[in-house]
């Protein structure tokens, strides 16, 4: 690993130590200015929007932004995945726009099952392959958005994975993912980990789910049910067999390096261990990259996520046996209810 990669590690998670404790330590305070700075910037990008000197784009059908308030992971990519399938089982044909964080280029692309991560984004990568539904990326989701009705003519629904601060896009609901660190210290970036500051008050059409065991902030919300799936070998889950695989029981007794590149890897691992497992931790940055690999040489057996099999080619993997572990999540009810009634009330009779 570079040096500069480590010194960014690092800070990373001296941000992340800094940002999810109740009591706002020096650091904190230290960064607080910059954090105001960061509201004054976001305030002026948004001001155009507010003032009516420029109008948010429509999408040619109703569109749901689900997204975080928080930077980093909340649970919005299983989310993503459970409104689609929700969608599709009330009769609706959906597909998704998205950013592509961290892809090459900022273009417009149509997400394939064989893409590359590094041309599309591991998160659109892995809800195409988890969903089927179309799914395009692009710096400008609105033209993403166009783009897939013209290719798709029969999408009659969109959901934007993320794009909760892009302005430029109207949505006609949305969905807001929170887990259980909630607002952490409850300051703005880099001071803490809000991009915006929590509403007063939610705005119509404007609903919660708490990817955690009790709601974590002040807003009220529903909580997602959530439990690992199957075990299936990476060759496998990369050709498409989602149905097979073996429960995590099997490993009962061994002993299994977990790889999580996540923005909270630890939620993984302590649910593996929920489960049963006996596991050796190797926490990544999210969004790791895979360039090499980063673990031990001659390891024998692993278990990761799919956002981290949507990057690991098994002809890179020598001898080294990885499973792949999904995550099934529902959203609950009466959040699907009021969802599926927001966007029924856009839809064209």
């Amino acid at each position: 690993m570079p040096p500069s990669a480590g010194r960014g590690a690092a800070l990373e998670a001296l941000l992340q130590r800094c940002w999810w404790q109740r009591r706002r330590t020096a650091l904190a305070q230290v960064l607080r200015p910059l954090s105001w700075l960061y509201a004054a910037l976001a305030a002026l990008h948004r001001a155009p929007w507010r003032w009516g000197l420029r109008q948010a784009e429509r999408a040619p059908v109703p569109l749901l932004v689900v997204g975080n308030l928080i930077a980093g992971g909340a649970g919005k990519t299983p989310t993503v995945i459970a409104v689609v399938e929700l969608l599709r089982a009330a009769g609706r044909r959906p597909g998704v726009v998205s950013r592509g964080y961290g892809r090459r280029g900022d273009g417009v692309l149509e997400v394939t099952a064989g893409a590359a991560a590094v041309e599309v984004g591991d998160e659109p990568l892995l809800i195409q392959r988890r969903t089927g539904a179309p799914v395009f990326v692009g710096r400008k989701r609105i033209s993403a958005a166009r783009a897939l009705c013209a290719a798709h003519p029969e999408v009659d629904v969109l959901v934007s994975d993320d794009g909760l601060q892009h302005h430029a896009m109207a949505r006609d609901a949305q969905l807001i993912i929170f887990d259980e660190r909630g607002i952490g210290n409850g300051l703005r970036l880099p001071a803490g980990p809000l991009r915006e500051a929590l509403p007063a008050r939610l705005p119509p059409c404007t609903l919660v789910l708490y990817n955690a065991p009790s709601a974590s902030t002040r807003l009220p919300g529903e909580l997602a049910s959530r439990r690992l799936g199957m075990a299936l070998p990476l060759a496998d889950w990369r050709a498409g067999h989602q149905g097979g695989g073996v429960p995590l029981s099997t490993f009962a007794g061994r002993r299994l390096l977990a790889v999580a590149g996540l923005a909270a890897p630890e939620r993984f691992f302590t649910m593996l261990e929920a489960a049963g497992l006996m596991i050796d931790r190797l926490p990544l940055s999210d969004h790791h990259d895979y360039a090499a690999l980063p673990w031990p040489a001659g390891t024998a057996e692993l278990i990761t996520t799919e956002k981290d099999a949507v990057k690991l080619a098994p002809d890179r993997l020598g001898a080294t046996r990885v499973w792949v572990v999904g995550l099934d999540f529902r959203i609950p009810e009466p959040l699907a209810r009021q969802l599926l009634r927001c966007l029924e009330a856009q839809s064209p009779p």
